[in-house]
């Protein structure tokens, strides 16, 4: 069985661009969909809309793996998903450790949809004696003292940091030197890590600071037009809210 310590996914090797990589699984949940409904072929501009792009971006997406699909007919729905499951390393098993099992450690071990991914959570890591031996999701928690042994054992090459900030960087520097090269982060904390090593960060918090302010702009925009302002009115004023880059405020909060 592989366990992905000795091979790393095709992309890299390909020079496809890194936003292209980021929108693959956009790609792949959605012709997963369609394979369920055993859909045969989907065309760009349907399969765009269901991703979430523009129909120009998902065809130059496609055309680094070597997809271009049939005109008349479209993309053939299980070739993709074959296609990107290979690029994206999925059709090997991925152990996945999780370290720190509490409420938010938990709920990702309990989560089903790992193994029909491509991973499997293959150890949960606790510093908390306590927990050391109790079963979350019929796996058995293990103190964090026996982690680098866990890690060799099982083969692991992605660990996901679900602890308390204030550790998180311990417990990053402990998962890398025991040979881990991929790391989900939840923790609300940045990771420093070594050349090669890669990071995923997860914050929730920072997702909802964004939606707060598209909520409050959709806010200002209703006020607005119930003042009886015109919408160009409206839409110069949120202009003038904004930052630099035209899409966040100057200043967010920390």
């Amino acid at each position: 069985m592989a366990t992905g310590r000795t091979h790393r996914p095709a992309t890299r090797s390909r020079g496809i661009p890194e936003a292209t990589v980021a929108r693959l699984p956009l790609y792949l949940r959605a012709l997963t969909a369609l394979s369920e409904r055993s859909v045969p072929t989907v065309s760009s501009e349907e399969l765009a809309a269901a991703a979430g792009v523009n129909s120009a971006k998902l065809r130059k997406d496609f055309s680094y793996l070597g997809s271009y699909g049939t005109r008349g007919v479209g993309y053939d729905v299980e070739y993709l998903v074959y296609q990107i499951s290979r690029e994206l390393g999925l059709t090997q098993d991925w152990p996945v450790v999780i370290v720190g099992i509490g409420n938010l450690g938990a709920a990702l071990a309990n989560y089903g949809g790992f193994a029909s991914r491509g991973f499997r959570v293959a150890a949960l890591i606790d510093a908390d004696p306590e927990m050391a031996g109790k079963q979350v999701a019929g796996i058995t928690v293990q103190h964090s003292d026996d982690m680098e042994r866990i890690i060799s054992e099982n083969g692991v090459s992605i660990g996901v940091i679900t602890t308390p900030p204030g550790v998180a960087q311990q417990v990053c520097e402990r998962l890398v030197a025991a040979g881990v090269t991929s790391i989900l982060n939840f923790a609300p904390t940045v990771l420093s890590v070594p050349d090669g090593v890669d990071v995923r960060k997860v914050d929730l918090s920072i997702e909802l600071q964004i939606l707060a302010f598209h909520e409050q702009r959709k806010a200002g925009e209703e006020a607005a037009l119930t003042d009886g302002s015109s919408p160009v009115a409206a839409t110069r004023k949120q202009s003038a809210d904004k930052g630099p880059d035209g899409d966040v405020p100057a200043v967010m909060p920390a």
